[in-house]
């Protein structure tokens, strides 16, 4: 190859290295991430600090090892993970697991939000999560990166391509509720089974009957920001609603009931 050949192949790879991430990117790629499953390959350990991962593939395994000693396994292999948070840095890309290491209360935990008269709290309590986070390292910077492009990085320990039983069941439904659950919202008429495998676990739980009618709303979300609400009569979903929690303890307004 000529010299010219391998300087301008150089340039391109360096302009495409000094490429940031537009807010658009950023959007896309924590949509095609939030609330993703994966089989862990080897046993991953929680920690109380990020666990650096390099973008080639390769970790520091003497130091993950340290941290499984003194925390224990977020996951082992064979294990299923679900991704719970994305977080973009300048120059890392977090990737929490199972929500994350957390030994105590946030304080945002008295924080209640309503729908109608009911009120919940927004989270359950002090409860420690089995999970870890994850911080894939970028040399020069997070370039612009799509969701697959991140699950290949990852492919040394999570199997993102893994064809399951779960994924056999989402292709035999109905249009409307397959896409609602590949663009992680819930839909009027899911079941519990499909809420999950669209926003994964509910931060909070609560129950009333109403009118002689037993509801169940499952609240997802963490102030400050978007709170959902998902309302089941049964096992079947009869209203979805949202509202805002903002700083320092306020609370959504009610919404007004139907």
């Amino acid at each position: 190859m000529k010299s010219g050949t391998l300087f301008l192949l150089a340039a391109v790879a360096l302009f495409a290295a000094k490429e940031k991430m537009t807010p658009e990117d950023r959007i896309v790629l924590v949509r095609g991430m939030s609330a993703e499953f994966a089989t862990a390959k080897q046993s991953i350990p929680r920690s109380k600090k990020p666990l650096p991962f390099s973008s080639n593939g390769t970790w520091d395994k003497e130091k993950w090892t340290d941290a499984g000693r003194e925390n224990g396994p977020a996951a082992r292999a064979g294990d299923q993970v679900q991704v719970t948070r994305i977080e973009i840095n300048g120059d890392d890309i977090e990737v929490e697991l199972n929500g994350g290491f957390r030994m105590g209360p946030k304080w945002h935990e008295r924080i209640q939000v309503g729908t109608g008269s009911r009120t919940a709290p927004v989270s359950r309590g002090s409860n420690p999560t089995v999970g870890t986070v994850i911080s894939v390292k970028f040399e020069g910077g997070v370039p612009p990166i799509e969701s697959k492009e991140l699950k290949k990085i990852l492919a040394p320990i999570l199997d993102f391509e893994k064809r399951s039983a779960t994924e056999n069941y989402l292709e035999s439904l109905p249009d409307p509720i397959k896409n609602a659950i590949k663009e992680k919202r819930a839909l009027e008429g899911m079941d519990k089974d499909q809420v999950l495998m669209a926003l994964g676990k509910p931060r909070h739980k609560s129950r009333e009957t109403k009118d002689g009618t037993e509801l169940e709303d499952w609240i997802y979300g963490e102030p400050p920001g978007r709170i959902s609400f998902v309302t089941f009569s049964g096992s079947k979903v009869v209203k979805v609603k949202e509202a805002y929690a903002g700083l320092g303890g306020s609370t959504a307004e009610p919404l007004i009931p139907k």
